[in-house]
């Protein structure tokens, strides 16, 4: 283990995602924080004693907790295994980092909301998920607030990177193979570029900010599915090649807001945040 008095230590849990990903590929460009990677093989947040022995002999500063039960519509057939993740194995992080005095950042979703706002959600808007995957996230918060003072929750959404199964991915692949594709216009929300999160993490950690709480972080702008699938064919250079067409009625198993866009100004002006448009972080996604 690192001790050196100016070095951050930081375990990232959830390694194998998308986000942890990204975090590992920037993680040279902050050498002053010693990152730590965990994949659900190395460390299984729901067994308390894991994550106690894991901390055991090492002196975590912060835990970034990218560890995720994700599958939405899964979670309505399943839902113990979403809770089982992604309330009481986030109840274990807590409780471990309330143990050894270490600063929790957290990622949770856009899905804690019910989608009936007609304007960005603000941090302090009323919670009422609409699916299990949103009920056992909104679980996973409370059980942060009701044990950490030292916390950062993180809502984000639309999340998408070149790792992992994601909504960018899965329509670059289709546009290979499909001459069709039909998209839903039915929910509104913000593509995020998990690159843009991963560094906003890492400089939150560097800046050593007190500013604790619940922040919204995603690009700027808003968007439906059909929006950003034009977008990902015109930037491919795709859209002449493909018919694209709309649908309002895309049936899903588990229900989804309709609208979730965040307001992001506690975020920009708390960390002094320069949040760019999805459509350009997209862009910028593409062209690397």
């Amino acid at each position: 283990m690192n001790t050196s008095p100016n070095t951050i230590n930081v375990l990232v849990t959830g390694s194998g995602g998308q986000l942890g990903q990204c975090i590992g590929k920037i993680k040279n460009e902050y050498p002053k924080l010693t990152l730590f990677f965990a994949n659900s093989t190395t460390l299984d947040i729901t067994k308390k004693d894991r994550v106690s022995d894991f901390f055991e002999d090492k002196s975590f500063d912060f835990v970034i907790n990218c560890a995720a039960y994700t599958n939405v519509e899964q979670a309505e057939k399943e839902p113990d295994k979403a809770f089982l993740v992604n309330a009481e194995g986030v109840k274990n992080v807590a409780e471990v980092c309330e143990e050894t005095n270490t600063t929790l950042i957290h990622i949770s979703t856009d899905y804690v909301f019910d989608g009936k706002k007609r304007s960005p959600y603000k941090e302090e808007d009323f919670t009422n998920p609409i699916n299990e995957y949103g009920k056992s996230k909104l679980a996973g918060e409370k059980y942060i607030q009701e044990i950490l003072d030292k916390y950062f929750i993180i809502r984000t959404s639309w999340l998408y990177s070149e790792f992992g199964h994601n909504f960018f991915k899965t329509i670059l692949k289709k546009s290979k193979t499909e001459k069709e594709l039909t998209i839903t216009t039915s929910e509104t929300g913000t593509p995020t570029n998990a690159n843009d999160l991963a560094k906003f993490i890492l400089d939150l950690i560097e800046i050593g900010s007190y500013k604790y709480g619940i922040f919204h972080f995603s690009n700027l702008g808003e968007a439906t599915w059909y929006d950003f699938a034009k977008e990902i064919l015109r930037v491919s250079g795709k859209l002449d090649t493909i018919i694209l067409k709309k649908t309002d009625n895309y049936p899903t198993f588990a229900a989804r807001p309709k609208y979730s866009v965040f307001n992001k100004e506690k975020c920009i002006e708390s960390f002094n945040l320069d949040i760019i448009n999805w459509k350009e972080s997209l862009k910028r996604i593409m062209e690397n």
